[in-house]
């Protein structure tokens, strides 16, 4: 079973942002995208729900110092990444 990740503008400046920032890690990222859409489960991933005000968020690794936010609508199998960065950026 396959998602669909859905992005939007504003996330698309963020992402475009951090990539120009951390031009190294954009194998990591887009491999980190195609897993998420392939199995959002993963282990290596390590999706986790968000509280506080994150609630209804959820997040996963990049590698151990980045990670993406992300809504996770499992009933229309949509994926909506909200933002990407270090641990202190997206939290």
């Amino acid at each position: 079973m396959s998602f669909t990740l859905v992005f939007t503008e504003q996330y698309e400046r963020r992402a475009a942002r951090f990539l120009k920032r951390h031009p190294a890690l954009e194998k990591q990222y887009l491999k980190t995208l195609q897993l998420l859409e392939a199995n959002p489960f993963h282990p290596s991933l390590r999706l986790h729900a968000l509280s506080g005000k994150l609630d209804g968020l959820h997040s996963v690794s990049i590698n151990l110092s980045y990670r993406i936010t992300l809504e996770l609508m499992i009933r229309d199998q949509e994926i909506i990444p909200v933002n990407v960065g270090d641990h202190d950026a997206v939290y």
